[in-house]
Formats: structure tokens, sequence, C-alpha cells
């Protein structure tokens, strides 16, 4: 009699391992910016924007039309890589790089520099999440949430 209930013991604890979810991978982070959220680029004359949100980019610019593309995003030591093509068949090219980066028109600080290659033109820029942006003001470092001000 022991015996059976040992079974039904054992199917049980077999039963709860294999219905349980896998470890999921840590989002990955670059300069405390978790690129797991949404992430914005920007630059100056010419004014443009890349806001990244995973893989899936939309690009925007002063007289341009606002562009979307689904990219590749390849996260390095200190940088991630994001390529793709959008619907029109434009290839676009961003890199976010580990460094503090001054927009050149506010006194704003940055924890990520960009370089975007689109459409024959290369631009270059400033990063950060988009919640930091928002919350930052018109001076000093651009804070993301997990971190604290110098």
């Amino acid at each position: 009699m022991v015996r059976p209930c040992l079974i039904l013991v054992s199917a049980a604890a077999l039963s709860a391992c294999a219905s349980a979810a896998p470890p999921t991978a840590p989002s990955p982070v670059l300069a405390g910016v978790n690129l797991d959220q949404p992430v914005r680029a920007l630059g100056t004359e010419p004014f443009w924007s890349l806001e990244a949100h995973g893989e899936a980019l939309v690009f925007t610019g002063v007289d341009r039309p606002e562009q979307h593309i689904i990219a590749r995003r390849e996260v390095q030591n200190d940088a991630v890589v994001y390529r793709g093509t959008t619907t029109g068949g434009l290839d676009l090219m961003m890199k976010l790089n580990t460094a503090d980066c001054s927009d050149g028109m506010s006194d704003r600080i940055y924890p990520l520099t960009a370089r975007v290659e689109f459409a024959g033109e290369r631009l270059t820029g400033c990063a950060a999440s988009v919640a930091a942006i928002m919350s930052a003001g018109e001076s000093g470092r651009v804070v993301e949430s997990n971190q604290t001000p110098d």
C-alpha cells in the first residue's frame, strides 16, 4: 500500500516540475539603460529622433516622413547595434555606445551616444530611456530611475 502512495507523490512532483516556467534571461542594460524599455536617440542639426521599443523602431525628423523599422538588436560589451529595413526598403543602423553625451542644444548630459546611418545620411546624437528623458530637466544629467544623480 505504501508503494502506490509513493508513485502518486512522485507523479505529482514531476508534474509540478514539468509545468514550472524556465528562468528568464535578465534584460540587457547599457550604462544603466534597460534596453527592453523604450529608448530614444535624438540629434540636432538636423533634428531627428529614433525611438526603440524592443526591436520595433520609429524614426522621425523635421520635414521627414515617419519611418517604421523592425530591427535586429545585438548587445555588445559597451554598445548595442540595431539593424533593420523600412517597409519601403531603406536600410537603417543605429549604434548606441556607453559614453556621456551632450546634445549641443540643451545643458543635458545623456548616458549614451548615438550614431545612425539611414538613407545615405550619417547622424550623431545622444540617447537614454524615454522615461528618463521625459522626467529630466533642461539641464544636468539625464538619470535612469535605477540610478542616482552625480
